[in-house]
């Protein structure tokens, strides 16, 4: 049973040098055809003298394809095969390495509420938002990524993966135009992305807001105390700027006050990092990103329950090593004097 199993998971790890064999063999009969119509002489003799002093007897000729052949060009052709097949990997067996998972769990928390449509950083808020994410996705590294939005509600975009591709896949279409319904509650935001931690098994973990504001300042400073009482921390990345713009409505037209004034969509840092104080994190605005993101790759995520864990990942045993003392021993042999 053993046996058959082995010859069933046999393969090559690869295949493409053997095509090298056909051409090998070929050179092998070709070197053994020519020694055979000329000879040991034909090194020490003149060609067109040597076409003179050939003797064409047929007993002459098969003694001389005889010598060929027992020469070492069939041993010769057996030590290229034999390379030719170490180089290709053969492989019948698994063997089990051991290797670790890296020790960061980050979930995205993106605001888009009906002020991110605020165009005070250009093009808009949501995009600049977006813009972000996408730079924090190519500094992730081995970290697991997941993605949360919110406005009146929180949704998952996607859980958390190390695939940071499929979630900047997902990015583009997020605006505030795709949420079902208005607000601007961070709490939901937070409550979500602790869950997604919660359901990964991790214990700690980074939640990065990118967020213009929110209405919801003591259930959000809540939320965060929280995170921060199990292990995570909270930054906050503050996407707009303290002068504002004028918020639109679904109409497009500009929104006003009770007193008819326009209503603007500002920056209020002080409660941004009141919030990222909370969660025992940092805030910046949009020029900080960077440093941000290099204090996430650098600082562990305290107690995360998935890192570094220590994990077995089984690949195919290359066999080609057991080639090489035939392999050896023929170079060895076909080193003799007067033999090429």
């Amino acid at each position: 049973m053993a046996l058959n199993a082995a010859w069933q998971a046999f393969h090559f790890l690869r295949p493409i040098w053997l095509a090298a064999l056909p051409p090998l063999w070929l050179a092998a009969a070709w070197l053994a055809r020519r020694r055979e119509r000329e000879g040991d002489w034909a090194g020490l003799v003149d060609a067109e003298l040597f076409e003179r002093l050939r003797l064409d007897g047929g007993g002459a000729a098969a003694d001389r394809a005889q010598q060929a052949w027992r020469g070492p060009w069939p041993w010769l052709a057996l030590a290229w095969t034999l390379a030719a097949l170490a180089l290709a990997g053969p492989s019948w067996q698994r063997d089990a390495a051991p290797a670790w998972r890296g020790n960061a769990a980050w979930v995205l928390v993106l605001d888009l509420s009906p002020q991110m449509a605020a165009t005070d950083v250009a093009p808009d808020r949501a995009t600049r938002a977006r813009y972000a994410i996408d730079d924090i996705l190519a500094q992730a590294r081995d970290a697991r990524v997941g993605l949360v939005v919110y406005s009146g509600q929180a949704y998952t975009v996607t859980p958390l993966t190390d695939d940071v591709n499929t979630v900047r896949a997902l990015l583009p279409p997020l605006g505030p135009g795709i949420m079902p319904a208005g607000g601007d509650a961070l709490a939901a935001g937070l409550a979500r992305a602790q869950t997604l931690l919660h359901g990964a098994g991790a214990v700690g973990g980074h939640v990065i807001v990118l967020t213009g504001g929110f209405d919801d300042p003591a259930a959000a400073l809540a939320e965060a105390a929280a995170l921060r009482k199990a292990g995570s921390s909270v930054d906050v990345v503050g996407i707009g700027s303290v002068a504002g713009a004028p918020l639109r409505g679904p109409d497009g037209a500009f929104e006003t006050d009770a007193q008819g004034r326009p209503r603007l969509a500002r920056l209020d840092p002080a409660l941004l990092q009141s919030v990222a104080t909370a969660g025992g994190g940092r805030y910046v605005d949009l020029a900080g990103l960077p440093s941000l993101i290099a204090s996430l790759q650098q600082a562990p995520t305290p107690g995360a329950a998935f890192g570094p864990q220590q994990h077995e990942v089984a690949h195919w045993r290359d066999g080609g090593a057991w080639l090489l003392p035939p392999l050896l021993l023929l170079v060895a042999a076909l080193a003799r004097r007067s033999w090429l």
